[in-house]
């Protein structure tokens, strides 16, 4: 499922590398009378890849809400406990990071809608058609923003299940996710607020830092 993601990433790059290196209207004017022709008159083409990448990253939280919510329900996952709580019925366990991926997923629900779908005229109709390019990528900002508290939340659950599966692994590489998810997150041993721990994985997701130390133990 997630492949139509990369296929938006992919389009999204090709188009942002290729509009980074044209050259073509709108001049650029330097001391000594020197007029230089810039690229992107237009943003048309980076508004479209921009808002073609704030969807292929909506898939991506929604598949990864999904999933999480699989793992909580008791019905679905295969024998844990309810919510993952140490304490079914005295603990909420995992129950509450679940609504706050639920909401960010709605949230991005909204902000998917493309900002390039219509324009509002400016200069006195001169600027006759307007990419509204600036906003889509504010938006994406937003977007991959709560995309990454959403995947940093299933990081954590998956972790928990992992760990109450035990004496049984998981394989090399999702063993390597859970030492590396360790050394920045305790287990769940009782409620606490799951906010310190979301927003510490979530940056070590932006930062890069988390993936790779996955990789370089596999």
């Amino acid at each position: 499922m997630l492949a139509a993601s990369r296929l938006g990433v992919d389009f999204a790059e090709s188009v942002a590398v290729r509009e980074l290196n044209a050259a073509t209207d709108n001049p650029l004017v330097f001391e000594g009378d020197a007029f230089v022709s810039g690229g992107n008159f237009h943003g048309q083409s980076l508004a479209l890849a921009l808002d073609t990448l704030a969807l292929a990253v909506q898939y991506i939280a929604g598949f990864a809400e999904r999933r999480v919510a699989r793992l909580l329900h008791p019905a679905l996952n295969r024998g844990l406990p309810p919510f993952l709580a140490p304490e079914p019925g005295v603990s909420s366990g995992l129950m509450i990071p679940q609504y706050v991926a639920a909401a960010l997923v709605n949230e991005n629900a909204t902000l998917v809608h493309p900002a390039s779908a219509m324009s509002l005229s400016t200069s006195a109709d001169q600027e006759d058609y307007v990419s509204m390019g600036a906003w889509a990528g504010a938006k994406l900002f937003r977007v991959l923003e709560n995309a990454r508290r959403v995947v940093a939340i299933e990081w954590i659950v998956a972790g928990q299940a992992l760990e109450l599966r035990r004496p049984r692994t998981g394989g090399r590489g999702s063993e390597a996710a859970l030492r590396a998810l360790r050394s920045r997150v305790e287990p769940w041993s009782r409620d606490r607020s799951p906010a310190p721990d979301i927003a510490r994985v979530a940056a070590a997701i932006a930062d890069g830092s988390l993936v790779a130390e996955v990789r370089s133990a596999v």
